[in-house]
């Protein structure tokens, strides 16, 4: 495999200390963002992105709940292009996997109108979770919970990527990008687009993602090389831990 350490010429171990999971350029890997390590994290701004989803699904919910849901707004909500870009996923080639798609959208919005008309309503103790969405239909599964997810905190991963960028990589290997759909703002109620300096590799830019939000798909590791990637994740998942311990000690 071909990693992004190989591909700018950075130390691995540079990628290991800033938290970030070295990709590899060549094809997706089967690794997901998970939710659930989104709310269970003990770093407050990885949590706090838990909290900005389940904001943006309770506004949406509401306007479920009010009928205001058009075909329209649907699709500037709810509908969303695989960010492909951070090279994870199902993929037996390339970084193109199958997407979202409009069918997701539309079981979304349907089930806040109908199943889910609780979300974001229970008691403090059992906390709403993004994780729920997983089961509104045979059709959904990690590798689109993940999607949905990683769309809804695209601008912190764009941003935690420019930083890395412009820490590490020289300026001939990087961008400036404009990136539609980064920001919501709740007062237009539409997404806002950004520009960021961002890794540039076979005319696309590149996103990192740390290692602390990522989950594997173990069915899919059936190669030598996949164990070693994914010993790896274990390793830096736990050190990661260890480092949040540290700074954020839990109380006896």
């Amino acid at each position: 495999m071909i990693y992004f350490s190989d591909v700018f010429q950075v130390e691995p171990k540079t990628l290991e200390a800033y938290g970030a999971f070295n990709i590899a350029l060549v094809n997706d890997l089967p690794l997901f963002i998970d939710p659930f390590l989104l709310f269970d994290s003990k770093r407050p701004e990885i949590r706090a992105l838990h909290d900005d989803i389940i904001n943006y699904l309770v506004f949406v919910r509401d306007k479920a709940q009010a009928n205001e849901l058009t075909e329209g707004s649907v699709s500037h909500w709810l509908l969303f292009k695989e960010v492909k870009q951070n090279w994870l996923g199902f993929s037996k080639q390339g970084n193109s996997g199958t997407g979202l798609g409009k069918n997701f959208a539309q079981v979304l919005a349907r089930n806040f109108q109908q199943i889910f008309r609780d979300f974001g309503k229970e008691q403090l103790t059992k906390g709403s979770h993004l994780e729920k969405l997983g089961l509104l239909s045979g059709g959904v599964g990690r590798d689109h919970l993940s999607d949905f997810t990683t769309n809804l905190i695209k601008g912190y991963l764009l941003k935690y990527t420019e930083e890395f960028a412009k820490k590490y990589l020289k300026e001939a290997q990087t961008r400036r990008i404009h990136v539609e759909r980064v920001d919501f703002n709740y007062e237009t109620q539409r997404w806002q687009s950004g520009h960021f300096m961002l890794p540039w590799h076979a005319s696309d830019y590149v996103i990192l993602t740390p290692c602390e939000i990522l989950t594997r798909d173990d069915a899919w590791i059936n190669q030598g090389e996949s164990h070693r990637v994914f010993r790896r994740l274990r390793f830096l998942r736990e050190w990661s831990h260890e480092q949040e311990q540290q700074v954020f000690p839990r109380s006896s």
